[in-house]
């Protein structure tokens, strides 16, 4: 079985509640992981807005999570990824933690991108996704994505 990351809030592809954009409760949506390989040490989870890059002028990072325990396979609404041992790192928002969708000027396609990973990654918690992505190369067993959309 492959890597697979599912919602039961939304279909791949389909629209995001609006409960979960930043304006509204800004939790996360909960998640489902399955097919994780063996040897996998920890997962990384990165949500962001490739739609962004022309208002904001780059893809924007809404959440940014590493070092989760390979034995995940329910992420739930609301989830504390310290409290489980995770780091979180820092988001285009300026934050340690989950920041919801918020397009500023249409409907965007949001990626939530799960990575499969042969060890555990030492950085500071601060640390944002272009600088987890380049700690992780060379270390990715599987990688998979879910998207959603949301729209002002």
């Amino acid at each position: 079985m492959a890597l697979s990351l599912t919602s039961p809030a939304f279909d791949d592809g389909a629209r995001i509640p609006e409960k979960y954009g930043y304006t509204e409760a800004n939790e996360n949506p909960p998640l489902t992981i399955d097919g994780v390989p063996d040897g996998t040490a920890s997962l990384v989870l990165i949500m962001d807005d490739p739609d962004a890059l022309k208002p904001a002028g780059k893809v924007w990072d809404h959440w940014v999570v590493w070092n989760i325990d390979p034995e995940t396979r329910e992420i739930p609404e609301g989830w504390d990824p310290s409290a489980a041992g995770a780091m979180v790192g820092q988001t285009d928002y300026g934050d340690r933690a989950y920041g919801g969708p918020n397009p500023p000027d249409r409907e965007h396609t949001y990626r939530f991108e799960l990575y499969a990973l042969d060890t555990d990654l030492d950085l500071p918690g601060g640390t944002g996704a272009d600088g987890l992505r380049q700690a992780a190369e060379g270390a990715v067993l599987a990688e998979t994505t879910l998207t959603g959309t949301y729209a002002p």
